[in-house]
């Protein structure tokens, strides 16, 4: 994706738009966003708690976004904006901050777009692009450098599929969906039936549905279905590195984070979170908002709403308990050797 356009705020507009009140110069300008400990005096920063008040007594930040608990600490910036949120406040000025380009519809001369593609209005296509037979693309989509839409597969309004992307025949992806680098939709799933002494691979015939608003980071693999449809609902996200298998059914709104890894015909209920790392194997159920810590081992449903950790994933508060009682064995073994060593018999 092309560069941010540069911008700039005052304090004054900072304070403006975040409902905040400026102590200092209001005509303060910035045109980046800075950590405390790096932050340089055209860059907007942000302290939220005391324990980083000694980082802001040394910052370079012209701006920061202070709480009103934190508005009288020692700080050197021209300017401070006090807001109750400061972290919600920064989040929510990036966008005046770091403008993305203008988007320009084109179709570039060595993109490859076959006879009866459908093809929506205002859209970009990048070069070397392939757009297979039958293929619809929507409205104001981004089609990136040397991805390719596969034979039959439609693309919803304002979608973005950036360089590198497949989306292999039998996918369909809805509106306002990005797709990062290098993700792969609609492959064929891991299914093979051994016999005469070889390992036969299960034909694939099902498709891969992603919904609207979802995002799938870079390098995710995302599987056709075998004789079902691999779904992905309405407003999911899904981090980098993420596997998903044949089958599968994830609903709305659900957060899959970095290198989750989810066997064949699992079923993911709405706003379920399935933190970094985590494993779910085949035919099992994630219910309705519940969540996984960090690589939680699954071997069994999970109810709806409830917090499960650990390998195997159990509920959190028992995972805590069997492993404070596992990081108690060694002093409980030493004191047993004790006891047998004056004691032999």
């Amino acid at each position: 994706m092309a560069a941010t356009v540069p911008a700039s705020l005052t304090a004054a507009e900072i304070a403006d738009a975040a409902g905040g009140s400026v102590v200092g110069d209001p005509s303060a300008r910035v045109s980046s966003v800075a950590p405390l400990d790096r932050a340089q005096p055209n860059d907007l920063s942000f302290l939220a708690h005391a324990k980083y008040a000694d980082a802001f007594e040394q910052s370079n930040a012209g701006v920061v976004l202070v709480t009103p608990e934190l508005a009288d600490s020692v700080g050197r910036a021209a300017a401070r904006v006090v807001v109750a949120k400061p972290y919600d406040a920064l989040v929510a000025l990036l966008p005046r901050l770091y403008v993305p380009p203008a988007f320009e519809p084109a179709v570039h001369a060595t993109a490859y777009v076959a006879a009866g593609v459908r093809l929506g209005r205002s859209v970009r296509i990048d070069p070397y692009a392939v757009i297979e037979v039958g293929a619809e693309v929507g409205d104001r989509c981004w089609i990136g450098s040397h991805a390719v839409v596969g034979a039959g597969v439609s693309v919803g309004d304002d979608s973005h599929l950036y360089p590198h992307v497949v989306l292999y025949p039998g996918a369909a992806v809805g509106a306002r969906t990005i797709v990062h680098a290098g993700a792969r939709i609609g492959s064929d799933g891991f299914g093979y039936a051994y016999r005469d002494g070889a390992h036969h691979k299960i034909p694939h015939v099902g498709r891969c549905l992603i919904g609207s608003d979802v995002e799938i980071g870079a390098n995710t693999t995302i599987d056709r279905g075998s004789i079902d449809d691999t779904v992905v609902g309405d407003g999911t996200k899904i981090d980098n590195l993420v596997h998903i298998a044949h089958n599968v059914r994830i609903g709305r709104l659900c957060l899959l984070m970095a290198q989750v890894g989810v066997a064949g015909s699992v079923r993911i209920d709405d706003g379920a979170i399935l933190a970094g790392q985590v494993g779910v194997s085949g035919h099992h159920s994630i219910g309705k908002g519940a969540t996984l810590a960090a690589q939680a081992g699954v071997f069994g449903d999970i109810p709806a709403g409830e917090t499960w950790s650990g390998y195997p994933a159990r509920p959190h508060r028992e995972s805590l308990r069997a492993q404070a009682a596992l990081f108690r064995l060694p002093a409980l073994l030493k004191r047993i050797e004790r006891l047998l060593a004056k004691d032999p018999e």
